[in-house]
Order: structure tokens, then C-alpha cells, then sequence
């Protein structure tokens, strides 16, 4: 599982930054969304963004943001992608494309058989496609809520474009989640979370090595 790529996300330190890098992650994620215990406001974000060396992907997680909130965070943070992951339609990922040229990956919730039409609408526009478990009813975040959806609804499916398995995903889980589903691409944030928001670099070189097949 040597090419299967990483991404942490939730990243609020600098040392957590580090540590990700060090494992061998790909992407780097940072979160504005203010609910969120893994927000980061523009100003760390650029400062954690221009830790990130060349070669990993430095992805803006934002939540029906608006396009004021975006042009400050595109005019602010050295980013490479999006990540969109509230409840955006397939023209609003289509829009966002396009204003700001850069690659957008979107979050779709899956809990049953029926979400999944909604990974096909969005692998039209979108440029990857981040397959996570749905919320919980009533939960009051979108996603990092650390439960896992059941696999087998997405193994042996394929989309036009790539994809990335998030939701509840561990060192203990991980390489199971892989073999199951096929993922390429495997998301992580409370996984790797000593407390809500905060990194332990111990959990995030588990969960590198168990991608590896080291763990």
C-alpha cells in the first residue's frame, strides 16, 4: 500500500504540520469553520500554509462559505485546493472552480445505498470526490466526527475522477478501510487527535505506517 496517499487534516500547530509532513503525507488540511475545534483563522493558516513544502498539497476546508470568506482566504493563504464540504450544489463546486482556478474536492456524506447517486452528480465538476460517513442527525459538524460509514456500500465503485476514503478511519481500521473499498486516497483528522483539534505525533506516524503495511 506503498502509493496510497495521505491526508491530514485538521491542522492547528505548527509541530502537528511537521509531523504530518515527516509521515508522508500529500495533502494538508486546514479548516475554516468556526464550530470546528480544528479552526484555524487566515492569519495561522498562512503561517502554517507556508510550512508546507513543495510537493504536498496545502487544501482550505470551508463549509457554504460565501465568496467573500473565500477571496480573503484565496487572497490571504498560499492554498492548492478546496475542499468543500458543506451542503454546496453541483454549480456552486462548478463556480468555485472556475473563480479561483484551483482544483476543488468535494464532500459527500455516505450512510446508505441511497447517498450514493450523489458521488456520480459531483464527480462530474468536481476534481476529486472525498467520500466521508455522514453526519449523525443533529450533529453539529459536517464532518471530523470520527465515525466510519459502512464500507462495502462503495467497494469495487469507481468515479471519473479521484477519490478519497474519510470517516472514522485509524491505525487500527485503516488498512482494512483500504482493502475493502480499493482507496487510493485515505482521509484522517480525529483519528490522529490526542484532544479535539489537537495532533499527536505518535498517532499520525501509526496511521502512515498501517497505510504502509507497516502497522
Amino acid at each position: 500500500m506503498d502509493d496510497v496517499r495521505i491526508k491530514i487534516c485538521g491542522l492547528t500547530r505548527a509541530a502537528d504540520v511537521a509531523a504530518a509532513v515527516a509521515a508522508g503525507a500529500r495533502y494538508l488540511g486546514f479548516v475554516f469553520f468556526a464550530p470546528s475545534p480544528r479552526h484555524v483563522d487566515v492569519a495561522l493558516a498562512r503561517d502554517l500554509a507556508l510550512l508546507v513544502p513543495p510537493g504536498v498539497a496545502r487544501v482550505a476546508l470551508v463549509v457554504d462559505a460565501g465568496d467573500a470568506a473565500l477571496d480573503e482566504i484565496a487572497d490571504r493563504v498560499p492554498l492548492d485546493m478546496w475542499q468543500l464540504h458543506g451542503h454546496e450544489s453541483v454549480a456552486r463546486v462548478a463556480e468555485v472552480r472556475a473563480r479561483y482556478g484551483l482544483p476543488v474536492m468535494k464532500a459527500v456524506g455516505v450512510a446508505e445505498t441511497g447517498d450514493l447517486a450523489a458521488l456520480d452528480a459531483y464527480g462530474r465538476v468536481a476534481d476529486q470526490i472525498l467520500v466521508d460517513a455522514r453526519p449523525p442527525k443533529g450533529a453539529a459538524l459536517p464532518g471530523g466526527n470520527g465515525i466510519a460509514f459502512d464500507w462495502r456500500l462503495i467497494a469495487g465503485r469507481r468515479w471519473p475522477v479521484p477519490w478519497m476514503l474519510a470517516g472514522g478511519l485509524t491505525a487500527g481500521n485503516v488498512a482494512e478501510a483500504i482493502r475493502l473499498t480499493g482507496a487510493r486516497q485515505v482521509d484522517v483528522s480525529s483519528g490522529v487527535e490526542e484532544a479535539p483539534g489537537v495532533k499527536d505525533v505518535g498517532l499520525i506516524a501509526d496511521f502512515a505506517r498501517a497505510v504502509r503495511g507497516g502497522g
